[in-house]
Parts: structure tokens; sequence; C-alpha cells
């Protein structure tokens, strides 16, 4: 009887395959939170480039709370909406007619002073203010009791020795205040460096409500889970491509059929 040979037969599944990687399961989930998170991502940016304002810090007025050069979101509200501790962004002709950062101390019917006994007084209230750099009076020098008028606003810097701020325009007519209508936005956070949101100061909580934080911890939000949904959707085709060919060659290093 003649020799016979054995003939082996390739596996079918040692052919290229050029189509998606994965089940088809996986394949659908990974394109909808590819969507998802687009969706996400740049709907966040749109709403934030909506909602805020960035501006560049160009003095120390601010310091400790925000120093020159800091990079800073400003929520766009209307001037009725700002309250008392909150820092703003404003622009009037009488101060130079360019955007200028302060804090809003007193509101129109306040009366504001300082400082018989180093401390701001508003309505005959001290104020706790520990935004103050450690050892600094609340004013370098003292001023008169002032009534705000109405829809206007009294503010200072909280470098208190080196600020150009309502103490500054007290003989003004308008007594060193501005028209609400002036703001043009509320600072929310300093984004460079990244500092993080402003707190609401709570030393002028017992005189009225204070001002809530923006949407911006929200758009962070949806900005970041977007991102991970996009990069986490799009890596499942390369990971799962990987994972079917770690498995091939598991099964061609196996022992073949006698």
């Amino acid at each position: 009887m003649g020799g016979q040979s054995t003939t082996r037969t390739a596996p079918r599944s040692g052919g290229t395959n050029s189509g998606p990687a994965g089940s088809r399961t996986g394949q659908v989930l990974s394109g909808l939170a590819v969507a998802l998170g687009l969706v996400m991502f740049l709907g966040g940016f749109g709403w934030g480039a909506v909602v805020y304002q960035p501006y560049t810090v160009p003095t120390t007025s601010m310091t400790p709370s925000i120093d020159a050069g800091d990079r800073v979101l400003a929520q766009r509200v209307d001037g009725a909406e700002v309250r008392r501790g909150d820092v703003v962004v404003f622009k009037d002709a009488t101060w130079a007619n360019v955007p200028m950062l302060k804090r809003v101390v007193a509101v129109g019917g306040d009366t504001v002073a300082c400082c018989k006994d180093g401390r701001l007084k508003v309505n005959g209230k001290e104020i706790d203010e520990p935004y103050l750099a450690e050892g600094e009076a609340a004013g370098v020098a003292n001023f008169p009791t002032v009534t705000v008028p109405k829809n206007r606003l009294f503010l200072l810097g909280d470098e208190r020795g080196n600020s150009v701020d309502s103490t500054a325009h007290l003989t003004d007519a308008a007594k060193g205040t501005v028209s609400r209508d002036t703001v043009e936005g509320r600072v929310d956070a300093v984004v460079w460096p990244m500092n993080g949101m402003l707190e609401r100061p709570t030393g002028f909580e017992a005189l009225g409500t204070l001002s809530s934080p923006g949407p911006l911890r929200t758009v962070g939000a949806l900005i970041l889970g977007g991102a991970v949904l996009v990069l986490g959707g799009a890596a499942y085709g390369p990971l799962a491509k990987r994972s079917g060919a770690s498995r091939a060659r598991a099964g061609t290093e196996s022992p073949g059929a006698r």
C-alpha cells in the first residue's frame, strides 16, 4: 500500500478581516458614546461661550483674591443681579472707560464708612472681610459715611493700599459710586492659574441675600464628561481588534489537529 500524505487545512479565521472589530452591540454602543460625547463636549463649550466672558486682570488691586495677569471668567449678568460681596467687571467713563475689577461692598440705599475701628461698616454693621491679606487694614484712610444712591454701587479693591476705587472718587457728583448699568459681568472663577471658583463672602450675609455661583461647574462637567465619552467610544474599535488578534494568536499556538 502506497504512502499516504496528510493535508492540513489552514483555519478560515487566519485570513485578513477588514471589517469592524468587536461585536455588533459593542460597535453600536461605542458609536452612541462618541455621538453623545460630541454633543456634550461642543454643547458645554457653546454654553460657556454664551454665559461667560474671559478677562485678563491688568493690576494687583484685587490681590490676594486675584492677581495681575490672572485670567478670570465673568458671568454675563444684568447689573440688577449684582449683590454685596460680588467681584464685578465694569466700565465707567469717569473711572477710565476701560474694564475694571472691583468688589461691591454696598448697593443703593446702603450707608458705608471706614474705618473708625479698623473695619469696614455697611449700614452700621462691621463687615468680616477674610479675602483681605493678613494684617491689611480695611481701608488706607478714614472717609465719611456715604449713602449710596439708588441703582448705584460702591466698590473697593481687595488690596486697599493699592486700588483706585470708590474712595478715590468721593468728591465726584456720584460720591464714588457707579451705576449698575456699567456692570459687564460677575467674576465666577480664576481659570489661569487654576485657582478655581471665588467664594461668596459670608460677611455680607446679614445684610441681604448673596448671589449664587453661575453654571461654570456644570459647564466644566459637560466638557469633561463629553471628552471621556468620545475618547472611550473611539478606543473601543482598536481595543477590540487587539483583543481579537490576541485570541487568534492563542488559537494558532495551541496543538494542531492530528
